[in-house]
């Protein structure tokens, strides 16, 4: 007589279930998703998944071109959401309405950090046209004088030239003595941004298709002010790094980049400045820690660009509407993290992740330019013409006093 089955002993079965689920979990064989990071900073449609070192930049290309492309990249509304800034971060270019003078001279009077090779006659829009020099031969009767490191005159009648003014640090103030302002602001008179070709000239522009492996940040800093080195020490402390400058230099010295990267060397018979080879650097490096002096409003600089340009990521500390002037998904915001951390966390699993990397990328070889535009049209590059726009619709020498 067949023997009837005995009844099931769930608790039995529950045993060994949670026994089993336990023993795939810790074997590595199950496991969960990590937890999120903030949105602003993440890949718009990939997610750093799984450790895959990579050095081939091209290779990350090739990735991203076959799993995501530019047609889903452009599909994103700008990439990520601007900064909802108290002011208009950038200035407006004005249509060619209430000029008053077709040719404008500037004199540029003192001395000025403002590259020499700015000094041109420039043919601007609107019929307008521009003569930007420093010297008083070639302007002889200029409609406006620009200081920058001396302030204008007291006082100007009616016949002499407009007095302008620049301030481009963190601090901005007026002089007190200027007709017009210039600054970084765009609630000034006259914006200059720091975006623009007229800070690279003579740098070594060989780009690298080869990123440093195991070395995942370039940062280079000599002047070491204790609130950005701090900040600098504890991030880099946490990420695999090179530091070329004075500050918390672990390269063996200053000036060791061309003894590790001796392609980018210029000339051979010519000794090199530290910024000779800059970008070509940096360009070995997946990340360029950029941190500014003063983290203020629409304060966004060089430090940012050198590391756009020079096809690295920045890691950046500063401006908090930085995202208004630079390209959708560009660069990794480091104030939007709730750590340094779970920044260095992120770093580290977007340079083990071809797919998510090479998205930071995607709008140099997209062509969605979103803000960066505008940034790029407000720079040093273009305030020759936009200087003399202004002045020009002041009247130049016919303003009143």
């Amino acid at each position: 007589m067949p023997v009837p089955p005995k009844p099931i002993n769930t608790f039995t079965i529950t045993i060994m279930l949670t026994f089993a689920f336990f023993l795939l979990f810790f074997s590595g064989f199950l496991h969960f998703p990590s937890s999120s990071f903030p949105p602003i900073t993440r890949p718009i449609t990939t997610t750093p998944s799984k450790a895959e070192p990579f050095s081939n930049l091209v290779a990350a290309f090739r990735q991203w071109d076959s799993q995501v492309g530019c047609s889903r990249f452009k599909d994103k509304p700008n990439g990520v959401p601007l900064n909802q800034s108290k002011v208009a971060s950038l200035q407006e270019v004005g249509d060619c309405g209430g000029l008053k003078l077709n040719h404008v001279s500037v004199l540029v009077k003192g001395w000025t950090w403002i590259p020499d090779n700015l000094d041109n006659l420039y043919s601007c829009s609107c019929g307008l046209s521009c003569l930007w020099t420093k010297s008083p031969v070639l302007a002889d009767k200029p409609d406006a004088l620009l200081f920058e490191s001396s302030t204008p005159p007291v006082q100007r009648h009616m016949g002499e030239p407009l007095r302008v003014y620049m301030d481009l640090e963190a601090g901005r103030k007026r002089s007190g003595r200027e007709d017009i302002y210039i600054s970084y602001h765009a609630e000034d008179d006259v914006q200059s941004t720091y975006a623009g070709a007229l800070f690279h000239n003579g740098r070594n522009y060989h780009v690298s298709n080869k990123k440093n492996r195991d070395i995942l940040v370039y940062w280079s800093s000599s002047r070491c002010l204790p609130q950005r080195n701090e900040l600098a020490k504890k991030l880099l402390s946490l990420l695999p790094h090179h530091s070329f400058g004075k500050c918390l230099n672990n390269v063996g010295g200053l000036d060791m980049a061309l003894s590790l990267y001796p392609e980018c060397a210029n000339d051979a018979n010519v000794t090199p400045k530290w910024w000779d080879h800059l970008h070509c650097a940096m360009s070995h490096y997946k990340f360029v820690l950029a941190i500014e002096n003063t983290f203020t409003e629409s304060y966004v600089t060089e430090k940012l660009f050198y590391a756009l340009d020079s096809g690295a990521v920045p890691i950046y500390f500063g401006a908090p509407n930085v995202m208004d002037f630079v390209p959708p998904h560009s660069i990794i915001d480091g104030r939007k993290f709730n750590s340094l951390e779970e920044l260095a966390s992120y770093v580290k699993a977007v340079a083990n992740d071809p797919v998510a990397y090479a998205e930071y990328h995607a709008w140099r070889r997209c062509g969605v330019l979103g803000n960066y535009g505008k940034t790029r049209a407000m720079s040093l590059d273009t305030l020759p013409c936009r200087l003399c726009d202004s002045v020009s619709r002041k009247g130049g020498r016919n303003a009143a006093s």
